[in-house]
């Protein structure tokens, strides 16, 4: 990774990988944005999506977009930590190297 790249916000787990997300809810559409790097130096995957931050929709909203963005099954992706938080953390089942390939592709990383 080059000096000036941001820190990737996915690492493997037991059965799957975990991605950092930072949420912009009523984003206009629903889409990955790329990685930035936040303050304590944490990569942290931007995603948007139309939906509000009221009654879970904008989680159900992230989740979805993930979870089409990775090929997953609805079932594979789950929130673990953030739930009313800009910052969260996703759970996605699978392989780990294949899902962190497709990540990569998606944010140009």
């Amino acid at each position: 990774m080059p000096e000036d790249a941001a820190p990737l916000p996915w690492r493997p787990v037991p059965d799957g990988i975990e991605v950092r997300v930072r949420a912009t809810p009523r984003g206009g559409r629903n889409a990955i944005d790329g990685i930035e790097t936040r303050a304590d130096g944490l990569g942290v995957l931007r995603v948007r999506v139309r939906a509000a931050p009221e009654a879970g929709a904008a989680n159900a909203a992230l989740r979805e977009v993930l979870r089409r963005a990775l090929g997953r099954p609805a079932a594979a992706v789950t929130l673990t930590a953030g739930a009313r938080a800009r910052d969260k953390l996703f759970r996605i089942a699978g392989d780990a190297a294949v899902l962190a390939r497709r990540l990569a592709a998606c944010t140009g990383a």
